[in-house]
């Protein structure tokens, strides 16, 4: 089965993080990174949508930050 999860974030190095740690626990990445302007906090937030083939059946339990 596929997994999904859509990585979000302030346009830091700890968003670039995010994404490296994802992409170094096997998930790939999926469409092109979208950039937003919060304007009430007055930062950019940043948004990456990573997939993953994993065995098994898919449960709303799944812990997607383990897999």
């Amino acid at each position: 089965m596929k997994l999904y999860r859509l990585l979000t974030g302030d346009d830091t190095s700890a968003f670039c993080h995010k994404v490296s740690e994802a992409l170094a626990k096997g998930w790939e990445l999926h469409g092109d990174p979208a950039y937003a302007f919060d304007a009430e906090n007055g930062v950019m937030r940043c948004a990456q949508a990573v997939t993953k083939e994993v065995e098994g059946e898919y449960s709303p339990d799944m812990k997607l930050g383990a897999q």
